[in-house]
């Protein structure tokens, strides 16, 4: 790291690939611009961002946070301890990388990263990925020169509007829609049929495998094809219900396939998965996850129900209302069409783009 570069830009978000993804997207695009600048990530090493990140090829330090734990309060007696010890840890790595922009795109581990860079002297860009901003982005926005969100019904929970951009929630260059038919034959199966893509999450949901697990017949009758990623935890459950029209998967390995591969998504509703259907155009149910912070999910799923971009299924009503939900919709062609040119009309393709020059044009008038 060489203090003359000015082009100097920290990251802070992980805990999950909703607050992680939409910084790497922007940090490619940083890296894109201005191939010289020095770019580095604060995360936890043990979370999804202490894989992802070194292995993009992004600088990664790690600091001692976790968030709370819900329900347990054994497990919460440390936080203010680890807070502190983050706080101190962070100072440290800002003091000694000197940020020009440090970003964060929320998650605990924003917080004390971002605070930190702003006590080091450096500009604050937030990332508000989800409905209803997350407490991280709450308490650290009198410290941002701009918040950028991805609903407009964000603004409402936000008090310094005059920083408030609605620019969208950024997904990756790599994200693109392939030839439906290949895409199809990468998972073995025919071109022709109706095609349903499952996603639970990498350890999967409970709660939507045993809904599709109970749709099963339903399927084969109408001879649509699945694609049904499990998760790791449940792939052993459900394996023996693959066949050739039922492909039974514990993780997907790639996203840019599974989705120009399916007809219909079912799926959470995490900010990532938002972002990704509606840039590529993605007909979808969304059954939100309850067991999130301040039931974000909910809020995601709400926002593009209310616009007729998904379709909402809350997780409480998962067992009887999935399977009547499919019939209706993979039968509708007309109805898969208008969610699909729904979805595009709220993609934000651009945000990427957008957020990564406004953090350059900051450094370029420091």
């Amino acid at each position: 790291m060489s203090i003359k570069n000015k082009y100097r830009f920290l990251f802070a978000g992980g805990g999950t690939g909703g607050h992680l993804f939409p910084a790497v997207a922007v940090a490619e695009k940083i890296r894109e611009k201005i191939p010289q600048s020095e770019i580095l990530f604060i995360g936890t090493k043990n979370r999804i961002e202490g894989t992802v990140v070194p292995a993009l090829g992004f600088d990664f330090r790690s600091i001692w946070i976790k968030g709370f734990t819900r329900g347990s309060f054994l497990q919460n007696i440390l936080f203010p301890v680890k807070l502190m010890v983050s706080t101190i840890q962070s100072f440290f790595i800002n003091l000694l990388f000197q940020p020009k922009v440090a970003i964060g795109s929320g998650g605990y581990v924003a917080g004390p990263a971002i605070y930190s860079a702003r006590l080091t002297g450096a500009r604050i860009i937030l990332i508000e990925p989800n409905s209803y901003p997350g407490v991280t982005t709450r308490l650290l926005e009198k410290y941002a020169d701009e918040t950028h969100i991805a609903f407009e019904e964000s603004k409402k929970y936000l008090r310094d509007k005059h920083k408030i951009f609605m620019t969208g929630n950024p997904v990756r260059n790599s994200l693109k829609l392939s030839d439906k038919e290949a895409a199809l034959a990468a998972f073995g199966l025919s071109s022709g049929k109706k095609t349903i893509l499952v996603l639970g999450g990498s350890l999967g949901a409970a709660s939507i495998n045993k809904a599709t697990a109970s749709s099963l017949d339903f399927l084969k009758e109408k001879d649509i094809q699945l694609i049904w990623q499990t998760g790791k935890n449940y792939y052993k459950d459900y394996e023996k219900s693959a066949d050739k029209n039922i492909k039974v998967i514990p993780f997907v390995d790639s996203m840019n396939l599974a989705y120009s591969s399916c007809d219909l998504l079912i799926s959470r509703a995490g900010a990532t998965t938002i972002a990704e259907i509606t840039v590529l155009g993605i007909p979808a149910v969304l059954i939100p996850s309850p067991n999130v912070a301040e039931n974000h999910q909910y809020y995601n799923a709400k926002h593009l129900s209310d616009e007729g971009a998904a379709v909402l299924v809350e997780d409480k009503y998962c067992a009887e209302r999935l399977l009547p939900t499919l019939t209706g919709l993979i039968a509708d062609d007309n109805g898969l069409i208008k969610l699909k040119e729904n979805a595009l009309r709220l993609g934000k393709p651009e945000a990427a783009d957008l957020i990564a020059q406004r953090a350059i044009n900051i450094v370029e008038t420091i």
